[in-house]
């Protein structure tokens, strides 16, 4: 039986401390919405615990009353994740925020999910380490474990799933675990930590989150080249990959979203279709890979190829590629915007693309196409007038569309930003076969449906 919002927050209280947990209209409205599209709701409370006990206690004491747990990082989400959809308890972890060990040695970190990527790469650049998965927000490492988020630079160091060695899981019914080790790989048992990665806080809570770590590389040179058309821009992304050469970001951004960089950023690149790169490597080995990507690139139809070795100018042009989002946000304003996400085999990859750009322009939407090309991984960006039926209507059609596309092609629904709220029905498609596994699982770890309700699975 449901306690009152009263009961609740005095128990919750009794918990952690009267300080950490809130009923405050304007907290709960923060906590009602991450950055996309997707209607918020309130939650009952907000909690802010400061240890894995407290996280523990606050579980078994939900599952005693059947009352739903929202994990909360950055609400830098775009699928709706944090939306606490039937009310509850929103789990805010602001305040476990430490870098419990770094371990230089064995290049790996151990931290708590309240930790945000540029705070872990702050604290690793005395060591000469970084951390590479990078989705362009100020995401926690919680969040972002939770939703297998990835970014510019998953073409050559991969995904979270691939930095995540071992997880401390708080269950549904307050028992904690740990999914794996510190060991660089294991054939001990099923690999629960993949499954944990990923699974949007509806298996567990993450409150400790052991990450593998890299080298920060001799050089880096980050590069722009702009193309006469996305289906150029495309095949010369995948030339890159297919000669081998140290790439480690390959960024598309349509010419529709170069003038909303122009606008936003200050900045006068061509208005064409743009890749944006990055090579790390050695002094020698950066050169040749950089001249050798140069003559690829102008093979495929490169009308402008220009290099940046200087940090700081590296860091603008990264600057304009990641404020992208806001720029369209702040081009147009009075609008939503939805960001679609699909990934398909590279072979598919330039057809898709211009797909999308042809659907965007029949519609009469402003939006624009971008993406991380180098694994297969592209976005749209859709203004509309959420007061507005046609334009409601045409963002939901496209976004239809893409995804249909990327399935009829071996693709699937989600590359990073996962199934959320938005993506339910997509995932029915994707997997039939294994839909009836996942909610089997998903019944044996959470039997009272507590643990954010109403994302990935309709139960």
């Amino acid at each position: 039986m449901r306690l009152n919002q009263a009961s609740l927050l005095r128990d919750i209280r009794r918990l952690t401390a009267d300080e950490r947990a809130t009923e405050t209209e304007s907290i709960l409205l923060q906590h009602s919405k991450d950055e996309s599209h997707h209607n918020p709701v309130l939650p009952d409370i907000v909690v802010f615990p400061v240890s894995t006990k407290e996280v523990s206690a606050i579980l078994q004491y939900a599952t005693e009353h059947h009352i739903p747990v929202v994990p909360f990082g950055a609400g830098s989400s775009l699928e709706g994740h944090c939306v606490p959809l039937k009310g509850g308890i929103s789990i805010d972890f602001q305040y476990m925020n430490e870098i419990l060990e770094i371990r230089p040695e064995d290049f790996l970190v151990r931290v708590q999910p309240g930790v945000t990527r540029t705070q872990l790469n702050q604290a690793l650049k005395k060591y000469g380490l970084f951390f590479p998965v990078d989705p362009g927000a100020a995401a926690t490492l919680g969040g972002m474990a939770a939703t297998n988020a990835s970014g510019t630079t998953s073409v050559r160091y991969g995904i979270m799933r691939d930095q995540v060695r071992d997880l401390e899981v708080v269950l549904a019914d307050g028992s904690v675990i740990h999914t794996g080790g510190l060991a660089a790989k294991s054939s001990s048992g099923y690999h629960l930590t993949s499954l944990f990665v990923g699974s949007e806080g509806t298996l567990g809570v993450f409150t400790e989150i052991t990450l593998r770590v890299y080298g920060i590389p001799e050089a880096i040179v980050a590069g722009r080249a702009a193309f006469p058309t996305v289906q150029a821009a495309v095949d010369g992304a995948i030339s890159l990959l297919s000669a081998g050469i140290s790439v480690a970001r390959v960024e598309l951004v349509d010419s529709h979203s170069i003038r909303q960089v122009n606008k936003h950023s200050e900045t006068n690149y061509p208005e064409q279709p743009t890749l944006f790169l990055e090579f790390h490597g050695s002094e020698m080995s950066i050169k040749h890979d950089v001249t050798f990507a140069r003559e690829l690139l102008e093979a495929n139809g490169c009308e402008e190829f220009l290099v940046e070795s200087d940090s700081q100018q590296r860091a603008k042009l990264w600057e304009a590629r990641h404020n992208l989002a806001y720029a369209y946000k702040h081009g147009n304003p009075g609008k939503e915007m939805m960001l679609t996400d699909v990934c398909l085999p590279l072979s598919q990859l330039s057809e898709a693309i211009v797909y999308a750009r042809e659907i965007i322009e029949a519609t009469g939407l402003v939006g624009g196409v971008l993406g991380h090309v180098g694994d297969g991984n592209f976005h749209s960006v859709l203004m509309f007038d959420t007061q507005n039926p046609d334009e409601v209507a045409k963002v939901k059609e496209v976004n239809e569309k893409i995804v249909e596309y990327a399935l009829a092609k071996g693709g699937t629904c989600t590359g990073e930003h996962g199934i959320g709220i938005g993506k339910i029905k997509y995932l029915k498609r994707e997997h039939a076969d294994t839909l009836p596994l996942m909610k089997m699982i998903k019944h044996q770890l959470d039997p009272h449906l507590i643990l954010n309700p109403g994302k990935i699975l309709e139960m």
